[in-house]
Parts: C-alpha cells; structure tokens; sequence
C-alpha cells in the first residue's frame, strides 16, 4: 500500500500557490476530496479555537470550535453544489496527544454537520509504517494530489504537487482500503475522548496548518 508514492514525480509548491492551485482544482469538477491526517502535532496560528487551547482556555477553545459550526454547514453545502464529496481519515495515536484531543473536537462539529469523518489507530496500520508512515495527502478525484510539506521546524511549507493518474489512482486506492477500516467517528469520540480531562499544555506543539 503506498508503495510507488515515494518514487513519484511532483511539483513543489509554496504555502500561497498550493491553496490557490487546490482551490481552482476544487470548482473543476473534480467529484470528491480524499484527506488523509497523520501527524498528531501541529500549531494553527490565526485560528482562535487553537488560540485558546494553546493558551490553556479549553473551555473557551471548545466554545469557539462549537460556533464554526454553520461555516462548516455552508461549506459542506457549497462542496454539494459543486458535486464535491468530501471523506477524511484521521490517524490517532495512543496516548492521544493535546492536539488531536482538541482536534476531535473541531472534527465533531463537522461531523455533526454531515461532514464524512473516519477515525484509524495508528496501531492497526504499524504493519504498513514499517518503513515510513502513510503519507498526508489531500486528493481531488483523479486529477491531482497534493502532499503536505514541513519545514526544518515543522512549519507548514507548502505542498508537493503530483498528477500522475497511476500514482493517484493507487494512493487513492490505499486511503480507500484505509477509509473502510476506519471506525465511525462518534463510536470513537464517545469511549476514547469525551472523558478525557482537558490537556495540559507543555511547550507549543510543532508544525503549522491552515484553517480547520
């Protein structure tokens, strides 16, 4: 699984050109959008749910990822217009760290909305990442695929760019083997994070994403 992606050719894009390039692709009749999340530390600057779980006001962090709600709504429904299915799988890993426990939350608030979100133990897949882990990838369709990059202190970087069918055909193949293992978001949620005392941040977490 994922075998050929790390001999494929790609184009190396900065942060700026990645999300103009995904986001003229997106209204191209791609037909869905495939996110495969694996890393389970990053900073989300600008965000002010994040803001306020770094910060330490979890409470306040939960709130303020409860009122994106309606965003989410009408971003699902503009995805619906534009004949754009959109599917994510998320990686956890145990013990689950502060970001990903405030994470889940901002993901049940789209879930909750109709977004289509899977959850996978990073323990299930250690049979795949004995060499590397599953690549992060936003797919659309069949046309292009883009791997999310770091800098050297875990920033955001960009994205490399690959067109190659073949090789999208068969990354997509692999998330949608991983996609169909993944267990129902709230069956997750409910026994692994609901009860989970609010985290306790120690030192700013790595890399840098965009909006949620």
């Amino acid at each position: 699984m994922f075998d050929s992606f790390p001999r494929g050719t790609s184009e190396r894009l900065d942060r700026p050109t990645y999300h103009a390039d995904l986001g003229r692709l997106y209204t191209s009749g791609v037909g869905f959008l495939n996110k495969l999340e694996r890393g389970q530390h990053f900073q989300e600057r600008g965000f002010p749910s994040w803001e306020a779980f770094a910060d330490g006001d979890w409470e306040r962090a939960l709130s303020l990822a409860e009122e994106r709600r309606e965003d989410y709504a009408q971003e699902l429904r503009r995805a619906a217009r534009l004949g754009v299915r959109h599917r994510r799988l998320r990686v956890v890993e145990f013990p689950i760290t502060p970001y990903v426990q405030w994470e889940l939350f901002v993901l049940r608030a789209r879930v909750d909305v109709g977004d289509e979100i899977k959850i996978l133990d990073a323990h299930d897949i250690s049979n795949i990442e004995r060499s590397r882990p599953v690549p992060e990838v936003v797919i659309l369709g069949d046309v292009v695929m883009y791997e999310v990059m770091y800098d050297e202190d875990g920033n955001a970087a960009g994205a490399k760019r690959y067109t190659d069918r073949s090789l999208i055909r068969e990354t997509n193949a692999g998330f949608d083997a991983l996609y169909e293992r993944g267990e129902g978001f709230h069956d997750f949620f409910d026994r692994e994070i609901v009860h989970l005392d609010p985290p306790r941040m120690s030192g700013a977490p790595t890399g840098l994403r965009g909006s949620r």
